[in-house]
C-alpha cells in the first residue's frame, strides 16, 4: 500500500536528482536507496562504538551514537507519518546526522575544533556532509555515497538556514547547490527535533543508570516530574529501573505530541502548497510550542549541570580531549605517521592546511577504542605501531 503525502511532502517525481545522474529503480524511491547507502557506509557502522557522553569502555548499556541514530530515526518516523511526510527521506536523514561525530562525543569534537581553529575550523555536519560526498570509497563512478539533494539540504541544514557556512560545505555548494538559505524540507526539520527529543530522554536515563543523578533529582524538572507523578500512579510498588522506564517513555510520548501539535498549526497557517513553501518559510513549520520549547531549556539546562559538568564525566572528558588533541599533534606535525592511504592525503609537508585536513578526517573516523589504541601507538614505546 503506497502511503498517503501531504501536498508540502517531499516527492520522487520533483526531485532535484544527484550530483552523479544514476537510473532509478522499481523497487526502491530514492530516499529509501538513500537510507540503504547510509546504512551500508562505513561511517555508519563505526557509531557502534563512538559514544556521546560516557567513553565506549564505561559500560554496555550507555547509547552509543549508533544506538541513538536508531532511535532518532524510530522517532522521527513516527512524527513524519502523523503529518503525512515522506518517512523515508525523513529516516535516511535521521540516520545519518551523526556521521560526522569524533570519537569521544562532545570532548572530541572540542579538541578537534581547537586544533582545527588555524585552518577552518571542525563542524560535525560539515563532516556529515564531507564523508557521504568525499570520504566513503564505496562506487567506482564517483566518491562519497552519491545521495539525492534532498538528503544533502537536510544534512547540510541539521541545525537551519546556513549563512556562514562552513569551507566544506560552501565548497561543495558551488558544485551542487543547495540553497544554504534557506529553511531544510520538512522531512528535515522533523529529524532535527526527534534528535532533541532523543537526546534529552536517553540522556536523563543514561544520567539516572550512571547514578549522576537520582529519579527524586528530576522530578521538579517540567515535563519529566508530570510523568515521573503518572507514572507512579501505575504501581506504587515499582522497582527503580521499571519507573525510571515509565517515566522516559511518556516524556517521549509528551513531546512528540507538543510537537506534531505544534506542527500541524503552523503548517496550516501557512497552507504550503509545495515543498518549496515549507523551504521559503520565514520560520520552521516544524517546532514545539512555546512551552514546551522552555521546558526543554530547563532540562537541557539540568542535564548540562548535573550530568555532562559532573566530576565523573569531567575527568573523562579531559582525558578524552588529551587523546584527541595529542594524535591531532603528532600527525600534523609528522605525517609520515600516518598509513599510506592517509599518507597521501596529508602530504609529505608537515604543518600546512592539507594535513591538518587529512588528520582531521583521520582523527573523526575513529571510533573511541581505535582511538585510544592509535594514542597508545604513537606515543607508548612499548606498544607495536
Amino acid at each position: 500500500m503506497t502511503p498517503t503525502h501531504a501536498p508540502w511532502a517531499v516527492r520522487a517525481e520533483t526531485s532535484r536528482g544527484r550530483l552523479h545522474p544514476e537510473p532509478g529503480t522499481a523497487t526502491r524511491s530514492p530516499w529509501q536507496r538513500d537510507r540503504d547507502r547510509i546504512i551500508h557506509s562505513s561511517a555508519f557502522r563505526k557509531l557502534q562504538y563512538k559514544t556521546q557522553v560516557f567513553v565506549n569502555h564505561e559500560g554496555d548499556f550507555y547509547r552509543t551514537r549508533l544506538t541513538h541514530s536508531i532511535e532518532v530515526a524510530q522517532i522521527a518516523r513516527s512524527i513524519a507519518r502523523e503529518l503525512d511526510l515522506d518517512e523515508d527521506l525523513t529516516e535516511a536523514l535521521a540516520l545519518a546526522h551523526d556521521l560526522g561525530h569524533t570519537p569521544f562525543g562532545h570532548a572530541g569534537e572540542e579538541a578537534l575544533s581547537a586544533a582545527m581553529k588555524p585552518f577552518g575550523g571542525f563542524d560535525h555536519n560539515a563532516q556529515a556532509v564531507r564523508i557521504v560526498t568525499l570520504l566513503e570509497s564505496r562506487y567506482a563512478d564517483f566518491d562519497g555515497l552519491n545521495l539525492t539533494w534532498e538528503t544533502l539540504e537536510g544534512l547540510a541544514k541539521h541545525n537551519g538556514p546556513l549563512r556562514k557556512p562552513p569551507p566544506y560545505v560552501a565548497e561543495y555548494d558551488q558544485k551542487f547547490r543547495l540553497d544554504l538559505t534557506t529553511f531544510a524540507s520538512a522531512e528535515a526539520q522533523v529529524a532535527a527535533l526527534a534528535d532533541d527529543i532523543a537526546y534529552h530522554s536517553h540522556d536523563l536515563d543514561d544520567g539516572m543508570r550512571a547514578q549522576l543523578f537520582s529519579i527524586e533529582d528530576v522530578k521538579h524538572l517540567p515535563v519529566v516530574g508530570e510523568a515521573l507523578a503518572i507514572a507512579r500512579t501505575a504501581s506504587f510498588d515499582m522497582p527503580p529501573p521499571r519507573l525510571r522506564h515509565e517515566t522516559i517513555r511518556r516524556v517521549i510520548n509528551a513531546l512528540i505530541v507538543d510537537l506534531v501539535r505544534e506542527s500541524r498549526g503552523r503548517i496550516e497557517a501557512l497552507a504550503p502548497k509545495g515543498s518549496d513553501d515549507i523551504r521559503n518559510a520565514k520560520d520552521p513549520v516544524i517546532a514545539f510550542s512555546p512551552a514546551m520549547a522552555e521546558a526543554n531549556r530547563v532540562i537541557k539546562e539540568f542535564l548540562f549541570a548535573r550530568m555532562y559538568r559532573h566530576w565523573r564525566v569531567n575527568r573523562m572528558t579531559a582525558k578524552a580531549r588529551r587523546v584527541t588533541s595529542g594524535i591531532f599533534t603528532l600527525l600534523h606535525q609528522e605525517p609520515g605517521l600516518l598509513p599510506d592511504d592517509w599518507r597521501g592525503r596529508a602530504g609529505d609537508i608537515p604543518g600546512t592546511q592539507r594535513a591538518a585536513a587529512a588528520v582531521a578526517d583521520y582523527i573523526a573516523g575513529m571510533t573511541d577504542r581505535f582511538a585510544l589504541d592509535e594514542h597508545s601507538r604513537l606515543t607508548d614505546i612499548t606498544v607495536s605501531g
